[in-house]
């Protein structure tokens, strides 16, 4: 077979592309990818959840908790304020909760916590180009920053 030899090569290349986007982003844009990094390891952990894959289950999980934690000391509490402080307790909020999943595999809170995501990243997603630091995206109306210094 042909396309067997082939799997490896595109992880690799796959890899590759992933580290150049990561070297060329900005910091609005790697918080962005690391929400869609927890968001996919959250559903992959709940395939393994509904195919009992305890083991696989457990360690993305524990990828996405690191994920978020990762978002939790990327916050500057200084600058941000009461929105930093409020995302760093959401955060801490959510890495509970997959703990949680870990212990007694609740699909129910892997879909609480993915929802909170998509909420934030809804928010990051929202922010204009020149507040994100990309010249090359035209303002456009929609929520700023607010002050939030989250740096990845």
């Amino acid at each position: 077979m042909i396309y067997g030899k082939s799997k490896p090569a595109l992880g690799e290349y796959r890899n590759i592309g992933l580290e150049t986007e990561v070297d060329l982003a900005s910091p609005h844009r790697l918080v962005q990818m690391l929400l869609e990094g927890a968001l996919d390891k959250i559903a992959v952990s709940k395939g393994c959840v509904q195919r009992g894959e305890i083991d696989k289950q457990n360690t993305h999980i524990t990828w996405a908790v690191s994920i978020i934690n990762g978002l939790r000391m990327s916050l500057d509490k200084t600058q941000g304020g009461e929105i930093a402080q409020n995302l760093d307790d959401l955060y801490d909020y959510m890495s509970r909760r997959l703990m949680e999943v870990s212990r007694d595999n609740d699909l129910a809170k892997l879909d609480e916590v993915t929802s909170l995501i998509l909420e934030v990243k809804s928010a990051w997603d929202a922010i204009p180009g020149t507040v994100k630091g990309d010249a090359n995206t035209p303002s456009e109306a929609g929520p700023t920053s607010g002050g939030i210094a989250e740096s990845a």
